[in-house]
C-alpha cells in the first residue's frame, strides 16, 4: 500500500513537471497577442508574423537573466532575421533603465511592469522564452538561462 501511495505521488510529481520545459501547454497553439509600449520602445506580435520570434521574460534583478543576457545580444547580431521581444518585469523604471544603459542592452526590451503579457503565457518564473514561428504559433518554451548561441538552438531556429 504504502509502495502504491509512493508510486503515484512519484507519478504526480513527474506529471506536473510536463508542463514546464520543452512542452508546455502552450506548444502548437497559437501565441497570445500583445501589443505594448513603455515610452520608449514598442512592440506588437501581430506586426512581427512571417518572423520567428524570440519571446523572453525577464527582470534585472534577476541573476539567471542577467546571466544570459550576453548570448541573447549574441543572438541577436548572429540571426538578425529573429526578432527577439525582451519584457523586463522590472517596476521600478529608473533601476530599469540604469541596468539598460550600463550593461549596454541592444536588443528590443520593453518594460511590463503589470506583468499582463507574463499572465497571458502563463509564465511562472523568469527567464522564460517562447519560441514563435512565422505562422504566429508556440514552438518551444525555454525555462532558466540558455546560451542562445549554442549550435543547438541556432540550428533550431533556423530551421523555422
Amino acid at each position: 500500500m504504502v509502495r502504491r501511495t509512493l508510486a503515484s505521488v512519484v507519478l504526480m510529481l513527474l506529471a506536473a513537471g510536463c508542463d514546464r520545459g520543452q512542452h508546455p501547454e502552450q506548444v502548437n497553439k497559437v501565441a497570445p497577442q500583445f501589443s505594448i509600449t513603455d515610452g520608449s520602445q514598442s512592440a506588437d506580435l501581430s506586426k512581427l508574423k512571417g518572423k520567428v520570434v524570440l519571446l523572453n521574460f525577464w527582470g534585472s534583478r534577476c541573476a539567471p537573466c542577467i546571466e544570459e543576457l550576453p548570448s541573447l545580444m549574441d543572438l541577436h547580431r548572429r540571426m538578425p532575421q529573429v526578432a527577439i521581444v525582451a519584457i523586463s518585469l522590472d517596476e521600478d523604471p529608473e533601476v530599469y533603465q540604469r541596468f539598460i544603459t550600463k550593461n549596454h542592452i541592444d536588443l528590443l526590451t520593453i518594460r511590463d511592469p503589470t506583468q499582463k503579457i507574463q499572465t497571458a503565457y502563463g509564465t511562472v518564473q523568469i527567464p522564460e522564452t517562447y519560441v514563435i514561428d512565422r505562422q504566429g504559433m508556440v514552438r518551444r518554451k525555454f525555462v532558466s538561462a540558455q546560451n542562445w548561441t549554442s549550435p543547438e538552438i541556432m540550428e533550431y531556429l533556423a530551421k523555422l
